[in-house]
């Protein structure tokens, strides 16, 4: 079916007005607005259902998110019969959030399914809690992570409290695709809406308290100054109490961005990825002397840290920075414990610093790895439940959780374990910048960067697939001065040797068009289209050995310069 013929489809009276208007004067005078809008449908991701908000099938608007709920309403009823299913559903801050949450609510109580529905905006990682908590067999939560403002997304959880994975993915996608617009019931029943909030928001507090903290004495606690932005988010509900509750003090907020917005008005983005995020935090810091400045993205389930570092200054630590310290202290905590038996693990993803292997083979732990997305971790829980126990997980991209009571990246239990870091570091003399440095002297010192390169639109979709095909053709013999040892291909579910010249099977992990380069100096790059954006991305690991702080400072001069020989030498 062409892109005019799709389109016509939206003409009929299954849709509403305004939504006729727009398609026919995009017909009329805007063919490629009209291109943009309906060349596709949206997809499942990493993270979901994501895209701009508007009409037609390529954009987020009342009826691609009416197929969607209709779709996995139909699956729900095929996999539970004659049970009460119930479904938590959640919003973030993100213009028509509130509109559309209550609209998949709708769609769902017309089908018999009963609902609980946030009533204000609250934090995906408590949306992963309350399925669990409250025994729901499915959990909606509308958000577009930290995309622009024109964005809006839509992910599935499942009765573990985890993001969706194969097979039921594959299964209420082709529900989903199966429903005709004119299918969709809209006509809810409110009787089966059971509205939730702040009472819910106190379970999930103290559960983040009991499952992400460690000194029981508080070291330090009321010492540590914390400085804290939600970047106008949903983390306003939760993380400050949780702060408060669990003994920190000095608690300084960021008042113009703790107003919740989808504009995001202070900030180009709200990514705490990005050091600009967190410039209005960090210049509070140095009025407060703040110890820690943390801020979250808008669906509360990432955190972007910054410390002071070697010159006083606040730096923004990377996302494998940070989970190395979470990481590295929560296994010490467990070791002096006694708790480590050998039947524990932790969770990464293959795009993640390698360094997480090199800490569980330290406190003899196992490191699972799966594919991009916390959905993976959440499924290796699940996956080995009973049988290895399941301590700590985090990726790259600023995700972690502690323990197994949320089955998502979980910023309010990683904000509590970080400031008890910071505390206990603080009231020892020390920073968690040179805890980190402590960490490197003992594991091996690691340094990440990661390479965006942005293709919009139908083009844009077509330049990354070539890039991908280029990229698995014609592979670099050599990057950084140093020959390429190894070339794994996800999507061929092959390991390439090439000094030997010699292929092996890699199965245990799922089929995904991802592709890493080692070399034979350790280097790491992994090359891969993001699955939410119009993105491919380039993640890049070198490391090194390190002895002291004067030396970490030259090391990392050392491996900041081969990561831009990295990115000359793949042209990017």
């Amino acid at each position: 079916m062409t892109t005019l013929e799709k389109a016509k489809l939206w003409l009929t009276d299954t849709f509403d007005t305004e939504t006729k208007n727009t398609v026919q004067q995009w017909i009329d005078t805007n063919s490629d607005e009209l291109e943009d809008s309906f060349y596709r449908e949206l997809e499942f991701g990493t993270g979901g259902m994501r895209g701009i908000m508007g009409v037609g099938t390529n954009r987020l608007n009342k009826y691609t998110l009416g197929q969607a709920t209709q779709g996995l309403a139909n699956y729900l009823h095929s996999q539970f019969p004659g049970e009460k299913i119930k479904v938590a559903i959640a919003y973030d801050v993100r213009n028509n959030s509130r509109e559309f949450g209550k609209m998949c609510a709708d769609v769902l109580t017309a089908n018999g399914i009963h609902v609980l529905l946030f009533k204000e905006h609250r934090p995906t990682p408590e949306l992963s809690f309350t399925v669990r908590d409250k025994k729901c067999n499915a959990g909606i939560v509308l958000t577009a992570s930290h995309n622009p403002p024109e964005y809006n997304g839509y992910k599935v959880y499942w009765n573990d409290g985890a993001q969706i994975v194969p097979p039921h993915d594959d299964l209420i996608i082709k529900e989903v695709y199966s429903v005709k617009f004119d299918e969709i019931k809209f006509s809810g029943n409110d009787d089966l809406i059971e509205w939730i909030g702040e009472e819910q928001d106190e379970v999930y507090i103290d559960a983040c308290i009991e499952n992400s903290l460690y000194q029981k004495d508080k070291t330090g606690y009321d010492n540590l100054n914390i400085v804290f932005t939600s970047i106008h988010g949903t983390t306003y509900t939760t993380v400050p109490q949780a702060l408060k509750k669990a003994g920190f003090t000095k608690i300084d907020l960021v008042r113009e961005q703790m107003i919740p917005s989808g504009n995001f008005p202070t900030v180009a983005s709200p990514n705490p990825e990005e050091p600009a995020a967190l410039e209005m935090a960090i210049d509070l810091a140095r009025i407060t002397n703040g110890d820690i400045v943390i801020g979250t993205d808008p669906d509360g389930d990432r955190l972007g840290i910054a410390v002071r570092n070697l010159e006083g200054e606040m730096q923004l630590l990377n996302g494998n920075q940070c989970n190395t310290i979470l990481t590295y202290y929560i296994l010490d905590q467990w070791k002096k414990a006694g708790r480590i038996t050998g039947k524990e693990f932790i969770g990464s993803t293959i795009v993640t610093s390698d360094v997480f292997f090199d800490i569980a083979e330290k406190f003899g732990v196992d490191c699972k790895v799966g594919l991009t997305g916390f959905k993976w971790i959440g499924k290796m829980i699940r996956d080995f439940e009973g049988e290895d126990k399941f301590i700590c997980g985090g990726e790259e991209s600023f995700g972690f959780m502690t323990g197994d009571f949320v089955r998502d990246k979980d910023s309010c239990g990683s904000i509590l374990l970080a400031c008890e870091i910071a505390a206990w570091c603080k009231a020892n003399n020390r920073t968690l910048y040179q805890y980190l440095i402590d960490i490197y002297k003992e594991v091996g010192m690691y340094y990440e960067g990661l390479i965006n390169v942005t293709k919009k639109g139908r083009e844009g979709a077509g330049q990354i697939q070539q890039m991908m095909k280029d990229f698995r053709e014609n592979p670099p013999k050599e990057i950084a001065g140093s020959p390429v040892a190894e070339v794994k291909d996800f999507q061929e579910q092959t390991c390439l040797y090439l000094k030997e010249n010699k292929k092996s099977v890699m199965d245990d992990i799922p089929k995904s068009n991802v592709l890493i380069y080692y070399t034979e100096d350790g280097t790491k790059v992994c090359v891969r289209p993001s699955g939410t954006e119009p993105k491919i991305k380039f993640y890049v690991s070198v490391k090194d050995s390190v002895s002291s702080e004067e030396e970490f400072k030259e090391k990392l001069l050392i491996l900041d310069q081969k990561i831009q020989q990295v990115k000359a030498d793949l042209k990017l």
